[in-house]
């Protein structure tokens, strides 16, 4: 093999193993999101409802409170799993729940501090299949203006219990409606915002998703190994966009709603599939992984393999969508500024595909040109790390 041969063969492999090895830090399991819902309430008051992953908000409050009851009477209801308990020991220790909320969390008007108040008990649900704690409260705004800032820098990184926390915010406020997504990066918001600050923060927000979303690169990565033509890679990213683009918007929107427990599983198996599936061809058909059948000069020109890929793809693509929409996690009534704000964020997820595609699938035809065993090893390869990862 050539040296030029030799280091696109290198250049594929390590690109999709950087992909892999630096997923895991920042995937699904080891990030959370903070909802917040923010209304008008009383004159110079802002109410605010917010959710908070019940076991990192007792650990991380316990922490910085140096509580040590509210971490054992926590992790032991947590343990037990009874949502009353667990409220119970946040409510027992509700002073440094708070005071770490007054640290990470916080609404201004005119530039001036607003003062938060519990108004409530503090409640536990579920959201995917997780346990939230809920508190609801009331800001007094000493300034009246036409607009506010919420700021939110809950369970940063510097914690080191999760990465990459993201608070979804919806509102009501200031005669505006809306969303907005924050994090590290991009910590406050105002509703005064233009509508492109706010559409940027959602397309942002979908890229990082995909980058971040070890399950989701794997997918791509595996489709991108296993596409023999130019014309499969492209049918392939279509369809799997056009799949996870209905299921997300209608799970977004609160038309469907597929637990957790029962998408996650179907991701994994996703990339278990397509990956195996390349795999099973290499070892079937060695050198000849990549040859169309005759029968492929038909509409599209893809065989029946092809077509039977074509489809599989398209149905994990369903899935996939359920999984991007828990990621994001809106709780909102339709509106036409959440619609537009869901299609940025699935724009952002697009536009991470297409680049990948674009880096990696040439490198993989100019290795199959050159040498067909080559490009033959390199997918191989990259199918075997997705499928060990997966």
């Amino acid at each position: 093999m050539s040296r030029p041969l030799r280091a696109a063969v290198l250049a594929v492999v390590a690109t999709a193993i950087a992909l892999v090895s630096a997923g895991p830090a920042v995937a699904h399991g080891f990030s959370s999101t903070v909802y917040v819902h923010v209304t008008k309430g009383e004159p110079g008051h802002v109410r605010t409802a917010l959710e908070l992953e019940y076991d990192l908000f007792v650990v991380s409050a316990a922490d910085a409170g140096r509580d040590d009851a509210l971490f054992t009477d926590g992790t032991t209801a947590f343990d037990g799993g009874d949502p009353g308990e667990q409220a119970t020991a946040l409510e027992e220790h509700v002073d440094s729940a708070m005071a770490y909320i007054n640290n990470g969390f916080s609404i201004s008007s005119s530039g001036t501090a607003c003062t938060p108040a519990k108004v409530g008990a503090v409640t536990v649900g579920q959201r995917e299949g997780v346990p939230y704690a809920g508190l609801t409260l009331d800001w007094v705004c000493p300034q009246r203006g036409n607009s506010h800032e919420v700021r939110s820098v809950l369970f940063p990184d510097s914690e080191g219990y999760v990465k990459s926390t993201k608070t979804i915010i919806t509102y009501d406020l200031d005669g505006r409606s809306g969303s907005a997504a924050l994090d590290g990066n991009q910590p406050s918001f105002s509703t005064a915002q233009a509508w492109y600050q706010r559409f940027w923060e959602f397309f942002r927000l979908g890229a990082e998703h995909l980058l971040t979303g070890i399950d989701h690169i794997l997918f791509l990565l595996a489709l991108i190994a296993g596409s023999r033509r130019l014309r499969e890679i492209v049918l392939a990213a279509t369809s799997f966009t056009l799949a996870h683009s209905v299921t997300f918007m209608l799970a977004a929107l609160g038309v469907v709603d597929v637990p957790g427990a029962v998408v996650e599983p179907i991701i994994a198996l996703s990339v278990a599939v397509v990956a195996g599936w390349y795999l099973f061809r290499i070892w079937r058909r060695g050198d000849h992984a990549t040859d169309l059948a005759t029968s492929g000069d038909g509409h599209f020109a893809l065989d029946r393999a092809g077509w039977l890929r074509l489809a599989v793809v398209f149905c994990f693509g369903l899935v996939h969508g359920l999984g991007f929409a828990g990621a994001l996690g809106i709780d909102e009534a339709w509106s036409w500024t959440l619609l537009w704000s869901l299609l940025v964020f699935n724009v952002g997820i697009e536009a991470v595909q297409l680049g990948l595609i674009a880096i990696i699938f040439p490198l993989l035809m100019l290795l199959r040109r050159r040498s067909p065993r080559a490009g033959l090893w390199a997918t191989g390869l990259v199918s075997g790390e997705c499928l060990l990862w997966g």
